[in-house]
Formats: C-alpha cells, structure tokens, sequence
C-alpha cells in the first residue's frame, strides 16, 4: 500500500493532523485500505465526493450502509453545509467499521500551520495519529502560509515577515509535540525543502505526495 503500510496505517481509529493535505490524505486512505472505513471528523469537513453520506445516523444506519458501500462519510450538519463531529461517536463508529478516519483539526486550506490550545481533537481511541506538513509552504513568508501565525512565531521564535525554513517549521512541530508519524506531503513540486525538513523532525517521517500516491523515507 503506497501511503497506508509506510505511514503505520492499521484497523482501528486513525487521526489526521496539520495542514498541506490532510482532506486528500483521509480519501487516499479511504480507496486504498482494505475492509470498511468510515470517514468523519472531530471539528468540520465538507462531504467527500463518491462517497455515501450518512448525517446524525443510528448505528443500525451505518452498519446497513456498510453492508453495501465499503467507504461511508459520517458526520453532523454543521454551519455552511459542513459536517461536524458525529453524534454517534468515534468509539461507536469503530466498533463498526474496520478503519475510522478522523480529520482532527483544520487549517483554512494553508499548506502550514500551528495549533490553538484547544486543537487538534483527537479522540482517545486514536490507534495512530499522522501530522501532516505542506511542502509548498516552505520557502515562503511564514503570514503567507501559515495558519495561526502568531502561535507558529512564538514556537518559532521567529517574526510573520520571515520565511517559513524547514529550521522554523520543524522548531514548531517540536515544540508541538503532535503525531506519532510526519508525512511532509507536496514533495513532488518542492523536493529539496521536504527533505530537509523531514531530517529535522522530532518524530518518524516520510516525504511523499498524496497526490501522486507515494511516502516514503528519504
């Protein structure tokens, strides 16, 4: 499996953290992983396309959806048609489903970010957590790029004028402490800066392209 064996995906709960690819990463996995899977969220998504979409469903509801779509998409309506967390919970949708995929926090569509105190949410039944980390933020000013520049500066110890360097980026993963593996995605267009950025993380990781379907060590 081109994303899932190498990241340390298995059955169970799966968070996914950070910025640069988390939405692309949990539909990746979705087609690639074998069984069942159910995609949802602990904060907001939007509906994934081609996938069955089951809103403040019973458990007998999606274990019938289950039984004829092998990828279901579970959640609550939220503000602007987004889905929220689901009512049912995440220890109840992995009861059953072989794989639980959990989008945990969000990023406003910016490749980097840094987290608020109350974020991400994962949930405790989390098996593994992936934080993911856009490449094609590196390189450009940290304002630019960055979800909550302000928290990234003051991990960084850096200013929002100055460039986002895989130094400062992975100065304030460190700090953050989140994930058990780093998938440093977009490396196909920024190659060079993804690898140097995984060599400074604190935690395992890869380089890779949701993309394009591949992670791996370099």
């Amino acid at each position: 499996m081109a994303l899932a064996e190498p990241l340390g995906v298995g059955p169970g709960v799966t968070s996914v953290v950070g910025s640069g690819g988390k939405t692309s990463l949990l539909a990746a996995l979705a087609r690639e992983l074998p069984g069942t899977v159910v995609l949802t969220t602990t904060t907001h998504i939007l509906p994934f396309a081609g996938v069955p979409l089951l809103v403040s469903p019973s458990a007998d509801e999606v274990a019938a959806a289950l039984a004829t779509s092998r990828v279901v998409c579970v959640g609550s309506y939220g503000e602007k048609n987004k889905l929220v967390a689901p009512e049912l919970g995440i220890d109840a949708l992995a009861s059953l489903a072989d794989h639980v995929l959990v989008e945990a926090d969000g990023a406003r569509r910016l490749p980097l970010k840094a987290h608020a105190a109350w974020e991400p949410v994962i949930p405790p039944c989390t098996a593994r957590t992936i934080l993911v980390l856009g490449a094609l933020g590196l390189g450009r000013p940290v304002a630019e790029k960055v979800h909550r520049p302000e928290i990234f500066c003051e991990l960084a110890d850096c200013k929002p004028e100055d460039v986002a360097t895989p130094e400062l980026v992975a100065r304030a993963a460190n700090a953050e402490g989140l994930g058990d593996v780093a998938l440093v995605n977009q490396a196909d267009a920024a190659a060079g800066a993804a690898r140097e950025l995984e060599a400074l993380l604190a935690i395992p990781a890869l380089v890779g392209s949701v993309q394009t379907g591949w992670a791996r060590r370099l």
